[in-house]
């Protein structure tokens, strides 16, 4: 991998995991000290960060962590429903056993983090594994769709969807309906129910929505 896409990479992670604050300007200079590369370097990847919403650029102000949202986290919610629905839908028709076998793996270890947050105290030790688990449930979960667009806008909706709520899920106050969600998601997949597998991703979402509402 070459220097600019593990910059991207980090960049891209730390965006996603409340590293940057909403609202913080990000100074490319700044970046350039704590990443080891160039200034040059670094604003080329902030702009191929903003193409993909994750960093807004306006001329004078430079770049910037995009402000939480309501509204925006609505849209956001509305289009994971529909990408992983039709997602899941379709990789339960083409995926067969081994679709299933994968599935099944990344709930494993999805369930397995989210049990340990939930009995622990603090689980702040555990945000980093657990933000990688959720992603690879949900990419997993639509990863045999056989359409590689369907794939590319689902990764970047979950993405700024991810930026847009991490401040809030760090509390971790919405494990234990997490579990139950993510068991949930599973069963119906892998019984091959369409309606009821789009009926529980709805669901899983569904208190971001709200929030999004009352906001």
């Amino acid at each position: 991998m070459s220097q600019d896409n593990d910059i991207y990479e980090t960049l891209h992670y730390g965006l996603i995991t409340n590293r940057y604050a909403h609202g913080t300007k990000l100074r490319a200079e700044q970046l350039r000290v704590d990443l080891g590369c160039s200034a040059s370097t670094v604003r080329e990847v902030l702009f191929r960060l903003s193409t993909v919403g994750l960093v807004t650029f306006q001329e004078q102000r430079g770049f910037r962590v995009p402000e939480r949202s309501a509204p925006l986290l609505a849209e956001l919610t509305h289009l994971r429903v529909l990408l992983e629905g039709e997602g899941a839908i379709l990789s339960m028709q083409f995926g067969g056993v081994a679709w299933e076998a994968r599935l099944t793996a990344a709930h494993h270890q999805l369930s397995h983090i989210d049990c340990r947050i939930h009995a622990s105290k603090d689980p702040s030790d555990l945000v980093d594994l657990w933000t990688r688990a959720e992603w690879e449930f949900h990419e997993t979960l639509i990863s045999a769709c056989g359409s590689d667009t369907l794939i590319s806008m689902h990764a970047q909706v979950y993405a700024r969807f991810r930026q847009q709520v991490m401040l809030a899920d760090l509390s971790f106050e919405f494990i234990t309906d997490n579990i139950r969600h993510h068991q949930q998601i599973l069963q119906a997949a892998l019984s091959g129910d369409a309606a009821a597998t789009r009926g529980k991703i709805a669901d899983h979402l569904a208190r971001h929505a709200k929030g999004a509402t009352a906001a």
